[in-house]
């Protein structure tokens, strides 16, 4: 029985990374891949083993503590034994340090793409220009590192037309509104909206986010989301429940935009009227400045909008930073 070991931050993810577990998986009759954790790291390690698990099942995907001690091979050599209840018979790695902390456990050591000829890439420029390196990511990474851009606001503010526009502009896919499909399948009922709806659509609609995240390349522009589901139940139920509210603050947003409420009123048989549409553009801009989250209100004509939503996206592509991005959904 072979036991093999693969250790290293995962930050993220990327596809040398697999190529190496899946080369110590074909070698060796069981595998443990060891996920570094420190308060440094701004994207959890339990997100990190999420993403390995799914991608590599045949794994045995743990969390390890971090001891700060990158440059220390002994060390961390006792520390993975300890931390194992044994040493490995083998290590598998890309790099030169593999070869000492192998030695320190009494193991072999087994050296991958030492070179990077077969995947070409690092965690670190990844986190230094993700969407430049997108294509080294994993579909299951993707869906949720890439950088949402999310459209809200009031009825008949335009925020569908905005979202097609802004997707058109940007040569990027667009997520649809779930919310408004479903509640038009009960349009000539005499339904009543219940709570567990509404945890229905923000969890539908972030499956949507998430699909259309991982065949992207790296930006999507979303027409609502969870949050705004939040707002909808407080709207139609008097409140906002700890179920939705828990699904909203899983919310990944990087950018939102409001839609201005100074167009015209336009009633397509659904809406609830132009009397209630100010107070919701001013509901969604009260909770949206309470996040930690770059917001934009855009008015104007369809033209202007979509010049001035395109600006807005442009600056935060320029700094799209994953860790960053990490940071503020840890903070909200």
């Amino acid at each position: 029985m072979t036991r093999g070991l693969v250790i290293g931050k995962f930050y993220p993810p990327h596809l040398g990374h697999s190529y190496i577990i899946n080369y110590a998986l074909e070698h060796s009759d069981e595998v443990v891949v060891l996920i570094c954790d420190s308060p440094l790291y701004t994207i959890p390690a339990t997100t990190r083993q999420d993403w390995l698990q799914r991608i590599h099942p045949r794994a045995d995907v743990r969390i390890i503590p971090d001891i700060g001690k990158d440059d220390d091979s002994e060390a961390w050599a006792q520390h993975t034994i300890e931390f194992l209840g044994e040493a490995p018979d083998v290590v598998f790695s890309s790099e030169d340090y593999g070869i000492t902390y192998a030695a320190c456990m009494g193991c072999e050591h087994v050296m991958v793409d030492r070179k990077r000829t077969h995947v070409p890439i690092s965690a670190t420029r990844i986190r230094h220009n993700i969407l430049k390196e997108w294509d080294f990511l994993d579909p299951i990474v993707k869906a949720d590192l890439a950088l949402r851009i999310d459209i809200v606001g009031a009825e008949s503010t335009g925020t569908t037309t905005l979202a097609k526009s802004l997707a058109k502009a940007a040569h990027a896919p667009w997520v649809p509104e779930y919310g408004r499909l479903y509640s038009e399948a009960f349009l000539h009922t005499d339904h009543e909206w219940k709570d567990e709806e509404f945890v229905h659509i923000a969890k539908t609609q972030q499956a949507l986010e998430r699909a259309v995240a991982a065949a992207s390349h790296g930006v999507i522009i979303c027409d609502t989301n969870a949050f705004a589901t939040s707002i909808w139940q407080e709207r139609y139920m008097g409140h906002t429940t700890n179920d939705v509210a828990a699904v909203a603050n899983t919310d990944k947003a990087d950018l939102y935009i409001v839609t201005g409420d100074e167009i015209p009123f336009v009633q397509d048989g659904t809406r609830d009227g132009e009397h209630i549409r100010h107070s919701m553009h001013r509901r969604f801009v009260e909770e949206l400045t309470k996040k930690d989250i770059p917001l934009t209100i855009i008015r104007g004509s369809r033209s202007e909008r979509v010049k001035k939503a395109k600006q807005a996206m442009q600056n935060i592509l320029a700094h799209a930073d994953i860790t960053k991005v990490y940071e503020r959904q840890a903070a909200h």
